[in-house]
């Protein structure tokens, strides 16, 4: 029965029968069987179902709860087995804000060190997207903001505090500077993260908190974009101080601290909830837990 749990959750997750068969590898046939014969077992429809794909139906709802949970810890049980017998290994995928993908490659090359068995891919996606892969298995753990919006029932480790920077030019009138208000970037040509980041969202409460309401006349998902929008000399931006300054690293471009009283957001590690956690989840909540210390120390 676990084969056809896991394809009624692709079903689910991607609304959309062909897309579902395709992200387990199988054709579409194969899964509308499958999904068939798992009805047949439970004994009740789980899904609306004419000519695509309709929602699911009260009962698939409440078997979509039980699904999860049943391949979640038949997951768990292999990867004890399998730990007890080879030590920890097998691929972690780890979920990570924009902002946060430079301490994602912290963790994933300590935890590699100690444990060179285990792989890692690493994915750039918004913080809600996080968790909606959290919850679907598409990922194994999320680097994102903890304390800010809400996560629902998970395990956190922090990271660390996001504090913010203006990055500009070496041309910029801001450039010399110190340290910069937030209220002085009103009227100035600014590139920022699209809306839907949460770092944004931030960004626009920290500017309403100083009583301005700039406009972003050039939005982008990609930090990189911003960066080299920042080096044509016209632009500026507003970053976390550790991702600004690793892309600002040997670019005509100056990081200042913006001044005032915004407040910092707590970023961490974020797994699913579960008592206990898999052999691997469990030691990267560890090695996270050890990590800002870790890396003050060698900074």
């Amino acid at each position: 029965m676990l084969d056809k749990l896991e394809m009624f959750i692709a079903v689910a997750r991607e609304s959309h029968f062909g897309r579902a068969a395709q992200s387990l590898g199988i054709t579409q046939p194969s899964l509308s069987a499958g999904i068939k014969q798992l009805e047949e077992q439970l004994g009740v429809q789980l899904i609306f179902r004419g000519s695509r794909f309709g929602g699911l139906t009260p009962e698939g709802q409440r078997a979509l709860i039980w699904a999860r949970r049943i391949v979640g810890d038949a997951r768990q049980l292999r990867d004890e087995m399998r730990a007890t017998r080879t030590g920890l290994s097998g691929q972690v995928r780890i979920a990570a804000i924009p902002t946060a993908l430079t301490w994602a490659a912290r963790l994933s090359a300590i935890f590699t060190e100690k444990h060179p068995n285990v792989r890692f891919t690493i994915l750039s996606r918004t913080s809600r997207e996080i968790l909606t892969m959290l919850e679907n298995f598409e990922a194994d753990a999320g680097i994102s903001y903890i304390n800010n919006e809400p996560m629902g029932r998970v395990s956190t480790e922090h990271l660390y505090e996001e504090e913010y920077m203006l990055v500009c030019s070496d041309n910029s009138p801001f450039a010399s500077r110190s340290e910069v208000a937030w209220k002085e970037l009103d009227g100035h040509k600014l590139c920022l993260l699209t809306p839907d980041m949460q770092n944004r969202r931030i960004i626009n409460k920290n500017f309403m908190d100083a009583g301005i309401a700039p406009e972003a006349w050039i939005e982008s998902n990609s930090i990189v974009a911003l960066i080299a929008n920042v080096e044509t000399g016209d632009w500026l931006t507003v970053l976390p101080s550790d991702i600004a300054h690793f892309l600002s690293g040997g670019k005509p471009v100056k990081v200042v601290p913006l001044s005032g009283d915004a407040q910092t957001h707590s970023v961490g590690l974020v797994a699913p909830y579960r008592e206990p956690h898999t052999p691997v989840i469990d030691a990267l909540l560890t090695e996270a837990r050890r990590l800002p210390g870790a890396f003050d120390r060698k900074s």
